[in-house]
């Protein structure tokens, strides 16, 4: 989503940086049909960008509005509303003016949701509200991949409130990133969280494209963790000739790996010390029944093991 509040010159650069990203890595973590939006996308964005007079303005967003003193925003024009809920219906679209009209509705669709969300939350339970405010004491650490299609909440049928989410490609936990060591630390040294899960999904691009023999750019560095599971398990893998029951079986054992490295960390190995918690599982989801499946991993076996050299309790 464009952030409006993003000045010209700044918008511009970060519009044609991404479009450049995208043209050389989308090919592997992502469909073909979205680089070929993209390019209209982002010469839209950037024009839009281009008439953001002042970094705060909201205006330009809609070329006919009026105000709307229930809701404290405005309302679009009536041109023809584009069908929001199905991309495909604008892609290889080269008008100006269809590209600008679906992303002022896309962005707009969001905040209309919204409202509608939180009316409902209000209607059912009018402290919802305040009750988010006073804090949160989650049970359960995610840990998962970036794709669209797996929100941890939805999934599971957690409520707000009831896990703390950590999202990368191919659900990575890597003791050199710092955003996920610190999300550990936070979550089960001040959050106390109970269950530490790493979930994967088959059909995962990032775990496809570490089975691709390409030169990804800025994403071998990442990709290579991925690869490495592969060396690890080479024997395993290898042996298993149907090819997308080779892939699932990757994802899996590069579930399995991200676990080991959770529970590699001084901060879980401690807490478990002193508290009996949090508990570390490695899950898959799958598109085909939408179903998580449980890798059931043996958390104290598992840490045995690891203590043989990455003993960190003393």
């Amino acid at each position: 989503m464009f952030n409006t509040r993003l000045g010209p010159s700044l918008f511009s650069t970060t519009a044609r940086h991404a479009l450049s990203l995208a043209s050389r890595s989308q090919s592997a973590i992502g469909s073909s049909s979205s680089i070929k939006r993209s390019i209209p996308a982002a010469a839209a964005a950037t024009r839009y960008s281009s008439s953001c007079s002042h970094p705060h303005s909201h205006a330009h967003f809609h070329s006919h509005s009026n105000p709307n003193p229930t809701s404290g925003t405005t309302t679009a024009s009536t041109a023809p509303t584009p069908n929001t809920n199905n991309p495909s219906a604008w892609r290889g679209k080269n008008d100006d003016q269809d590209i600008s009209m679906y992303l002022r509705q896309t962005h707009d669709r969001v905040f209309e949701s919204n409202r509608a969300w939180a009316a409902e939350q209000t209607t059912k339970d009018p402290e919802f509200f305040a009750k988010l405010a006073a804090g949160q004491n989650p049970e359960y650490l995610w840990i998962g991949c970036s794709d669209s299609r797996i929100p941890a909440e939805q999934i599971t049928g957690l409520a707000p409130g009831d896990a703390f989410v950590h999202r990368n490609i191919a659900n990575l936990v890597c003791n050199t990133d710092l955003n996920a060591m610190s999300v550990i630390d936070y979550a089960v040294t001040h959050l106390e969280v109970k269950h530490i899960v790493v979930c994967g999904h088959y059909g995962c691009g990032g775990v496809k494209a570490a089975m691709t023999a390409k030169d990804l750019g800025i994403l071998n560095p990442w990709l290579r963790n991925i690869r490495d599971v592969y060396r690890l398990h080479e024997k395993e893998l290898d042996a298993i000739k149907n090819e997308d029951e080779r892939y699932n079986r990757l994802v899996e054992l590069n579930v399995i790996e991200q676990c080991r490295n959770v529970i590699k960390t001084a901060t879980v190995q401690q807490s478990y010390a002193r508290n009996k918690f949090p508990i570390v599982h490695g899950w898959v989801f799958g598109f085909h029944d939408g179903l998580l499946k449980d890798l059931n991993i043996d958390f104290e076996g598992v840490l045995h093991d690891i203590q043989k050299i990455y003993n960190l309790t003393d």
